[in-house]
């Protein structure tokens, strides 16, 4: 396979706007692009996910290497348990024994876990240094590495600890998604869908007629999938980077349920993307039984969801205990659960002092 042309989407965020670069088999150029963005960087702290060590994370580091740039390499081990104040602290430990300083770059290579692990470490290692994001998974490529969100979970919380602190730089090569499980791949997929409900009808409507391809990993559909989703995010960044109007909240669509569903279930049973997407159908069923949709919204993005191989259920849901869970949810104001909703394919909103026992129906509704 050839190397394909680079799209280009910026973050214009003021004063430090970043680029996101996303193509197909160029990873060979990433060490190189690096360098030319920051060209005063003289040291990485290259963290990385255990997975993608010798496939991407390696020669990534000898490139930088070849660049002139000191690197020392940080393995963290997959899966939601990284995301720890313990392995935080090794990271931070292991910063200044390897003497990082403010000329100093760390590179997250790898899924969220490890873009949140490494973005927070960033943040909060001397203050703050830079930070590039070189995400390998399609959930991290539309979402996690992009907008400076970063953090770590407490046992009973999901990313209740973090800092926002946008990395100067993302590099997208939809390559690695080859390497990836299917099942790991399609997960992803849910965030895609979930700009095309908050944000863009027309996207959602190339969604439903690309479907098949992108279900394929075709790379072009995915390159399309990704630029148009980076560009949502972007948008959205820039008009709340702070979550402080709540017009950022609206990215969470699908994720009180979603969240409540993987810390229930355990963050084992699901991926992060499958939790989304079982919300996402529990949300469509709350918006539903408020009058905020009709029945044809319900079944577009239930229709949608499936094509993109997620799953739009879970009967061993427990809604009490779910409930109970949201309660811990950031989103919950004054003790009151609040919901991303929609009213249309293409918006949503923040709604707030939601009844319990429609968001217990809601559950229901996808337990069948």
């Amino acid at each position: 396979m050839s190397e394909s042309p680079l799209q280009e989407v910026t973050v214009p965020l003021s004063p430090d706007a970043y680029s996101i670069f996303i193509g197909t088999d160029w990873w060979s150029g990433l060490g190189g692009k690096i360098r030319e963005t920051l060209s005063d960087m003289s040291h990485a702290m290259l963290v990385y996910d255990s997975e993608v060590r010798s496939s991407w994370a390696e020669p990534l580091a000898e490139q930088l290497r070849g660049a002139g740039v000191r690197v020392d390499l940080v393995e963290v081990l997959s899966g939601e348990n990284s995301k720890s104040v313990q392995r935080l602290e090794q990271i931070w430990e292991q910063m200044r024994v390897d003497r990082a300083d403010r000329q100093s770059v760390v590179i997250a290579v790898g899924g969220g876990v490890v873009g949140d692990l490494a973005g927070f470490a960033a943040a909060t290692f001397n203050r703050g240094v830079r930070l590039v994001q070189v995400p390998t998974t399609l959930l991290s490529q539309v979402d996690s590495s992009v907008g400076g969100k970063t953090g770590i979970n407490l046992p009973d919380a999901k990313n209740i600890v973090g800092a926002f602190w946008q990395p100067s730089l993302v590099l997208i090569d939809t390559a690695t998604l080859s390497t990836l499980p299917p099942r790991t791949f399609h997960s992803g997929l849910a965030e895609v869908a979930k700009y095309g409900v908050i944000a863009d009808a027309q996207f959602f409507g190339w969604l439903e007629q690309h479907a098949e391809a992108l279900a394929k990993a075709d790379h072009e559909a995915v390159r399309h999938a990704i630029a148009v989703s980076c560009q949502t995010k972007a948008d959205v960044v820039v008009a709340d980077e702070r979550e402080t109007s709540g017009r950022r909240a609206t990215l969470n669509y699908g994720h009180t349920f979603g969240h409540a569903i993987e810390a229930t279930a355990g963050y084992w049973k699901f991926l992060h993307g499958e939790a989304v997407a079982i919300g996402m159908q529990m949300a469509a069923h709350l918006a539903r039984a408020l009058g905020r949709v009709d029945d044809e919204f319900v079944q577009r993005q239930h229709d949608l969801l499936l094509r993109l191989q997620l799953p739009v259920c879970w009967q061993d849901a427990e809604p009490e205990l779910m409930l109970q869970t949201m309660q811990s949810d950031k989103k919950v104001a004054h003790g009151k659960l609040r919901f991303v909703l929609p009213t249309r394919i293409g918006h949503v909103e923040l709604v707030g002092d939601v009844d319990e026992k429609l968001v217990i129906n809601a559950i229901n509704a996808c337990k069948i």
